[in-house]
C-alpha cells in the first residue's frame, strides 16, 4: 500500500504523527527503521527570532535522516509562514506540512494550530502563501487539521475543498475537534466525508493503536493512509505489526526482549547525541518510561531511573533492567493502552 505526495513516492502508507517533544530525529528514524513509511517533524515556529534557539535548531536537524524530509511549520501570519517554508527548504525539507491540528492551549491562544480553523480566510491565506513559496523548489505542501473547532463548528470538509484548490497535495485529519483535545473517542465519519470530497490523498489520524484498528479505520474512511501518534510511544514496532497484519491478516509475535533492549539502547545513544548530556538524560526519561510502563517491575524501575542524572548511568540502568527481564521472559507482553499526550511545558 503506497502513495504519492506530489512527485514524491512514499515507502508505504503508515505514518508517524508529528508530536511536540516526541518526534525528534532519533525517534523518527527509529520508527522508519521499524516499518513507518513516512515521518513528519515536530512543528517548527514561523517566528524568525526563535529560529536561532537551541530548541528550533534541534527540530531543524535532519542529519542522516532518510527521505523524504517533512517539516511541519506553525504560525498565524501568511508572510511569516512563507518565510518559514523557505527557511526549512533551505535546510533540507522536501515536504512542508502546515499545522492546523495542534490543540495545545499555548498554541491556540496565539491563534495558531487548530485555532486557525476558526478563521477560514486567514487559514486559506496562509495555505496560498506557503504553496507559492514552496512551488519554485518543487516542494509539495501538506496540511494537518482537526474536524473543526468544536462539535457545532465542524468545518473540515469545507476547508479541505478550499485547501485542495489552493494547491495542498495531501490532507491529514485527526478525528476530534480542538475542543475535545485528546478526550473521548475519535470519530471517522468526517474523515470519510473529506476523503469523498477531494482527489488528493487523505490520511486518517486518531486512536489508531492496534493493527485491527488501522484496518478498520482504513475501511471506514476510505483513507489513503493512517497516522499513528501516541501508540508508537514506547512501541515503535507498531508500524511493522500493522504492515504485517494488513498484508497477511495475521499477527506478528511480540518483539523479543533482547531486541527491544538493543533498540532502546541505540535510541538513547542517538538521543544523547542530539540533546547533550544535561538535556539528554532528562528528555530521555519519558521515552524509557513508555517502553517499561507495562513491563514487570517497570513502575519501580521508572521511579529509580528518574533520579539518575548521568547519561552513561541511565544507559547502564536500562541495559541491566532488560537483562534481568530477559532472564524471566523471551518476549515483550502485549501492548498496553497508549500513554497520555505529552505536555511539552512539563518537559525538562
Amino acid at each position: 500500500m503506497t502513495l504519492q505526495i506530489g512527485h514524491i513516492a512514499l515507502e508505504n502508507s503508515l505514518f508517524v504523527a508529528p508530536m511536540a517533544g516526541v518526534t525528534d530525529r532519533p525517534f523518527r528514524m527509529l520508527c522508519r527503521e521499524l516499518g513507518a513509511g513516512y515521518a513528519v517533524s515536530e512543528m517548527v515556529t514561523s517566528r524568525k527570532e526563535l529560529w536561532g534557539t537551541l530548541k528550533t535548531s534541534r527540530r531543524a536537524d535532519h542529519a542522516g535522516e532518510p527521505g523524504p524530509i517533512s517539516v511541519q511549520i506553525a504560525g498565524t501570519d501568511a508572510a511569516m509562514m512563507a518565510e518559514a517554508a523557505h527557511y526549512n527548504i533551505d535546510r533540507g525539507a522536501q515536504i512542508i506540512d502546515i499545522n492546523m491540528g495542534c490543540p495545545a492551549k499555548k498554541v491556540c491562544n496565539k491563534w495558531a494550530g487548530s485555532a486557525l480553523m476558526r478563521d477560514e480566510p486567514l487559514a486559506l491565506e496562509i495555505v496560498e502563501a506557503v504553496v507559492h513559496a514552496a512551488a519554485p523548489h518543487n516542494v509539495p505542501v501538506t496540511l494537518k487539521m482537526r474536524t473543526g473547532w468544536s462539535d457545532n463548528q465542524r468545518n473540515a470538509l469545507a476547508l479541505a475543498r478550499r485547501f485542495e484548490a489552493a494547491g495542498v497535495r495531501m490532507l491529514t485529519v485527526h478525528g476530534r475537534t480542538r475542543e475535545q483535545g485528546y478526550k473521548g473517542h475519535a470519530e471517522y465519519d468526517t474523515i470519510a466525508a473529506v476523503k469523498a470530497a477531494v482527489r488528493i490523498p487523505v490520511v486518517a489520524n486518531g486512536d489508531i493503536d492496534t493493527p485491527e484498528k488501522a484496518r478498520d479505520v482504513l475501511a471506514l474512511t476510505g483513507a489513503d493512509a493512517v497516522m499513528v501518534g501516541r501508540a508508537a510511544q514506547g512501541r515503535p514496532w507498531i508500524f511493522r505489526e500493522i504492515a504485517h497484519f494488513l498484508a497477511t491478516g495475521t499477527h506478528l509475535a511480540p518483539p523479543l526482549v533482547v531486541e527491544v533492549r538493543r533498540l532502546l539502547l541505540a535510541h538513547l545513544q542517538e538521543h544523547y547525541a542530539l540533546y547533550g548530556d544535561y538535556s539528554g538524560v532528562r528528555t530521555a526519561r519519558k521515552h524509557i518510561g513508555w517502553y517499561v510502563r507495562a513491563l514487570p517491575g517497570g513502575e519501580e524501575f521508572r521511579a529509580e531511573m528518574n533520579r539518575i542524572e548521568d547519561c552513561e548511568a541511565q544507559s547502564r540502568a536500562v541495559a541491566a533492567f532488560f537483562d534481568a527481564l530477559a532472564a524471566r521472559m523471551d518476549r515483550i507482553p502485549d501492548a498496553p493502552a497508549a500513554p497520555a499526550p505529552i505536555d511539552e511545558d512539563a518537559l525538562a
